[in-house]
């Protein structure tokens, strides 16, 4: 479930927005080892479908609203989209919403940024990892993009049209007071985390993890969406081991709640924080 009360990190309050749950069948997934290794994992996790939340989040600080990504909006069916009615549970207009960071500009990350062929935030800085937003604004890249992976491009092409003149991309590294953003490639070629500092500091690390349960206890498992399926299991292995050794509490688009990472045998577990 996610969380219906902010909770504070730093100089934020951090509220999760729930948008719904996204269902696909279990061949979206893959192992690093094989289809043995596969079939084993699947296994043991019993499940006859991948099943997973999809959240966005908002931040009220001394700086107004930020969203850190923003949902699917209508375009994928009435199990998600929700993230707007949440919203206005909280009290939040679009029209308060000063900026959204976005992870990574997958559809459900970013078609909730409009309202049909307008932004949604007619107020918001966007800001964007530049290396996905370079990747996907380029439309030279289509070619070298296998097809299931090639939503990006429209997303990008989406966001020049109706953010145009507030669109910042940015670098790793410090993007707004107390928040920094976590390189993560691999899931795309730009795919970040972003940071929020303080005596408990959260990491909203996007999609490195899609199924908290069966990918922490064996980060070789990915995703047939993952553009570059070594990187993102890379990025997994080294997030997971700097959460679980810095003590950083952990989130992201597909995490039900606030979580603490720890490892667990030759991989990790995530504890609800």
């Amino acid at each position: 479930m996610a969380s219906t009360a902010w909770r504070r990190f730093g100089s934020y309050e951090v509220l999760t927005l729930d948008d719904g749950v996204f269902e696909a069948p279990l061949d979206v997934l893959i192992h690093a080892d094989g289809e043995a290794a596969r079939a084993a994992a699947l296994a043991r996790w019993g499940k006859p479908k991948v099943s997973i939340v999809v959240n966005c989040f908002a931040l009220r600080g001394p700086d107004g609203i930020t969203l850190v990504d923003a949902g699917t909006g209508p375009s994928w069916g009435e199990a998600m989209g929700h993230a707007p009615a949440a919203m206005a549970r909280a009290g939040i207009a679009p029209t308060q919403v000063e900026r959204v960071l976005i992870t990574h500009l997958h559809g459900d990350h970013a078609l909730g940024l409009f309202d049909g062929d307008a932004a949604r935030f007619p107020n918001a800085e966007l800001i964007v990892p530049e290396a996905d937003f370079g990747f996907f604004g380029n439309e030279a890249n289509r070619a070298r993009t296998p097809q299931n992976r090639q939503g990006g491009f429209a997303v990008t092409a989406a966001v020049k049209a109706r953010y145009a003149g507030r669109i910042r991309p940015v670098a790793p590294g410090l993007v707004r007071p107390g928040i920094t953003l976590l390189p993560l490639p691999g899931h795309t070629v730009g795919h970040s985390g972003y940071l929020i500092d303080g005596e408990e500091s959260l990491l909203l690390w996007g999609d490195a993890l899609h199924l908290s349960d069966l990918q922490a206890s064996d980060p070789d498992i990915g995703f047939v969406y993952d553009f570059d399926a070594a990187s993102a299991r890379a990025s997994r292995r080294t997030i997971l081991a700097r959460a679980a050794g810095e003590g950083w509490i952990v989130s992201g688009g597909h995490i039900e709640g606030f979580r603490r990472v720890a490892e667990n045998g030759a991989g990790y577990e995530l504890i609800a924080a």
